[in-house]
């Protein structure tokens, strides 16, 4: 039996933090949580704290820490405006199922509610953008509320979960006794009526189609999803979070849905007899318009959230579970089905895919993803801003393993890439590169995090597709909007590579593909964080496009003439 001891609530928080496994925390410091870093300052590195320019950046890293491994995210911030600077790194991984314990301070609980200095409701603020969240006022409860904030962080659907201590309860001593952690482990999926009845739609489809979300990744469900289509020998595509759930080089993988997704993955749904939606909630960049969305086919929804069952889209069968466990127990049901005529089909479809390189086509992003697969072997995990950038990746990066590609998809979050980036490099090590893929406008929201990677040697590759506007708004302006350009150019600094010299970062500029080549080859080889300038055309467009308002098999595959 484990002793008892007393101590007070800022080494009772770290104690429960070390009962978790957590041995990395990103934070900035301040008043109210003082008592907290004094404490780890005296645990002698036990608990690696990684000090970012802004909080915002450490709710970022937090998050990409636990996309990279599935484990529990950690922040810290103080009251009030601290605080505040969490909420869009709490709401972008809130949005994105993403498991991460936020851990802020508040004033003294006598002066709660008096608009005290740097006091801020962070637990009314942040209500709807949790899974759950507390405020302790009494040291005698820390322990418990820690190991609770855990456990729903991640079990079943996994999202953020907020902790906001007041500092005199930081001070307060109590007693602690050590814990080991509360196992999760997902029910075995037992609901017969709901097996029968998906099995009885799968063996009868003549055009099954599959299309994989991000919750087969959260579930760590990529085996049990290959052996799936491999039995149904039919196609499958992903949504934008599910990219890495099914190899993206296989045959069978038809390549991303939805707003910007392939042709093959949006003709072939929409002629499907059969779809079988895992761990994905129909939203509107995959459905665009829901009235001529999938309108011949029976859908199978497999999701761990029931609220997400024909929230969207009505469904014909729902099987509510943990992903893992629904496709054992759906695979044990299911018949070998026969030739993969539905592939066949769409094969030709699939080939149409358009490519924007070519040996006289200047710097591109097609030719930016491909050399840093080709230089990295495929090992590259990649995090994105969103834009352009994130579209691009999503559609030319290679995904052939779950949590290779890490991006704010539900929130679309700019200045996520670089934060996130840390985060998944601190996570990962020597293991994988990590590339955080840019556009210049969204690493201007975060550029101050290069100080972050340079103080602690994080060596991640920063990749800025350089078109000097705010690419996806204007090429919503272009189509849209009459080419009014309404305060999208960026006409203006900084100089990306003299900005990452002054922080202290190798900084390159390349204006072709050579330069690009040898920049890329050169920061891998240094292994030392560095930014990579690459100048790419202002009016490069993300191809295919459904417009607003059309069927997501009506799709602009060419740049109309304007």
């Amino acid at each position: 039996m484990e002793k008892t001891v007393k101590a007070n609530g800022a080494q009772i928080l770290l104690n429960c933090l070390l009962e978790q496994g957590v041995d990395t925390v990103f934070g900035y410091p301040g008043g109210t949580i003082l008592n907290i870093y004094d404490e780890l300052y005296k645990m002698n590195g036990r608990i690696k704290h990684y000090l970012t320019a802004h909080e915002q950046g450490a709710a970022h890293a937090a998050d990409g820490y636990a996309r990279a491994t599935g484990r529990v995210g950690v922040c810290f911030a103080t009251s009030g405006p601290g605080a505040t600077n969490l909420v869009t790194g709490i709401a972008t991984a809130y949005m994105d199922s993403v498991p991460v314990v936020a851990i802020t301070c508040n004033v003294a609980k006598n002066l709660l509610g008096r608009d005290t200095f740097q006091e801020v409701d962070i637990t009314g603020i942040t209500m709807p953008i949790t899974k759950h969240n507390f405020i302790v006022t009494d040291a005698a409860e820390l322990a418990d509320i820690v190991r609770e904030a855990f456990y729903i962080a991640k079990s079943g659907r996994p999202g953020p979960v907020l902790i906001d201590i007041t500092k005199d309860a930081t001070a307060q001593e109590a007693d602690y006794t050590p814990q080991k952690p509360r196992a999760y482990r997902p029910a075995p999926y037992r609901d017969e009526g709901a097996l029968e009845r998906a099995a009885a739609l799968l063996n009868g489809a003549k055009k099954p189609f599959v299309v994989s979300g991000g919750g087969v990744i959260s579930a760590g469900a990529e085996k049990e999803l290959k052996i799936f289509v491999e039995k149904l020998n039919c196609p499958v595509s992903s949504t934008m979070m599910g990219l890495g759930s099914y190899p993206t080089d296989d045959e069978k993988f038809m390549g991303m849905i939805g707003m910007h997704g392939t042709k093959a993955s949006n003709i072939g749904i929409n002629s499907a007899d059969v779809v079988v939606a895992i761990g994905m909630r129909f939203s509107d960049r995959v459905t665009s318009n829901t009235a001529k969305f999938v309108k011949n086919a029976k859908i199978i929804h497999i999701d761990i959230d029931a609220a997400e069952i024909s929230k969207n889209i009505r469904i014909t069968q729902e099987m509510v579970g943990d992903a893992k466990e629904v496709l054992k127990a759906l695979n044990a049901k299911i018949a070998p089905a026969g030739d993969g005529a539905f592939l066949k089909e769409l094969a030709p479809i699939k080939a149409e895919f358009p490519h924007k390189d070519g040996e006289n086509v200047p710097l591109n992003p097609e030719y930016i993803l491909k050399k840093i697969y080709e230089f990295t072997g495929d090992k590259a995990v990649l995090t994105t801003e969103v834009g352009q950038n994130q579209l691009w990746a999503a559609q030319f990066g290679r995904f052939l393993r779950p949590r290779s590609l890490i991006t704010s998809g539900g929130l679309g979050t700019m200045g996520f890439g670089t934060g996130a980036a840390m985060g998944a490099k601190v996570a990962l090590g020597d293991r994988f590169p990590v590339i955080s893929v840019a556009g210049d406008g969204s690493f201007r929201m975060n550029c101050n995090e290069l100080c972050t990677l340079q103080h602690y040697n994080i060596p991640v590759i920063v990749v800025i597709m350089d078109n000097h506007v705010l690419g996806n708004v204007r090429q919503w302006q272009t189509l849209f909007y009459g080419k009014r350009y309404s305060e999208t150019t960026l006409d203006r600094g900084p100089d990306f590579v003299k900005l990452a010299e002054a922080y202290g970062v190798d900084g390159y500029r390349a204006a072709d593909k050579a330069q690009f080549d040898a920049a890329l080859k050169t920061a891998l080889e240094k292994n030392v964080p560095a930014v990579i300038d690459a100048e790419i055309d202002i009016d490069d467009f993300v191809l295919p496009m459904v417009a607003p308002g059309k069927a997501i098999n009506e799709i602009m595959s060419e740049k109309p003439k304007l």
